[in-house]
C-alpha cells in the first residue's frame, strides 16, 4: 500500500511538472498551472492519470486549444492515456492565479486583477469601493477604461492619464 502511494505520488509529480510547461495560448508567458486552470492531478494504482481542467469562463475561445495543449504536454511526458476532465464547479476565479502569474502579468505590462468579483455584474473593472487600477508603467492611479474588452475578452483596455500609455487590465472573474 505504501509503495503504491509512493508510485502514485511520483506519477502525479511528473504530471504536474509536465503541466507547468504547457503555456496559455493567449498569454504564452504563463503556464496553465500558474493560471490555476489545473484543478487536480490524480494517479490510480494501475498507473492511470486523471487531470481536472477548469475553463476560465464558458465562452473563452482558447478553451479547446488549452485542452489540446494539455493533452499534448501529457503525451510528451509519457502519459498517452491520461484522461482530462472538465471541472466546472467551483467556477474558475482570477483568485486562482499564482503569485508568479501575477508578477509575470505585471512584467508584461498587464495589470493583474485587484480583487475577486462575486457577480457577473461586477466584471466591468474597478468601480466604487474597489481599489484603483494602477498604471504598470508609472504606477499612477489616474487611469481610465477605454474599452471593456482588450486583446482577449478576459482583459480590458485602459489608459493612464499621467503618462498617457495604454495598457491592459486582466479582469477579476
Amino acid at each position: 500500500m505504501v509503495a503504491e502511494a509512493a508510485h502514485a505520488n511520483a506519477i502525479e509529480s511528473r504530471a504536474w511538472a509536465a503541466l507547468r510547461e504547457v503555456r496559455d495560448p493567449e498569454l504564452p508567458f504563463l503556464s496553465v498551472v500558474d493560471l490555476g486552470l489545473v484543478r487536480h492531478v490524480a494517479a490510480d494504482a494501475a498507473g492511470g492519470l486523471e487531470v481536472g481542467l477548469a475553463p476560465t469562463y464558458s465562452g473563452c475561445p482558447a478553451t479547446a486549444m488549452i485542452r489540446a495543449e494539455v493533452a499534448q504536454g501529457l503525451r510528451n511526458a509519457g502519459f498517452a492515456s491520461a484522461r482530462i476532465v472538465d471541472v466546472l464547479a467551483p467556477p474558475w476565479s482570477s483568485d486562482w492565479l499564482t503569485d508568479a502569474a501575477r508578477q509575470a502579468l505585471a512584467r508584461h505590462g498587464i495589470v493583474p486583477p485587484v480583487g475577486a468579483v462575486h457577480s457577473p455584474r461586477e466584471l466591468r473593472g474597478a468601480g466604487a469601493g474597489q481599489e484603483p487600477i494602477r498604471c504598470p508603467r508609472c504606477d499612477s492611479t489616474h487611469t481610465e477604461e477605454l474599452s471593456r474588452f482588450g486583446s482577449t475578452p478576459c482583459k480590458a483596455l485602459h489608459r493612464c492619464a499621467d503618462c498617457l500609455e495604454p495598457f491592459e487590465y486582466f479582469k477579476c472573474i
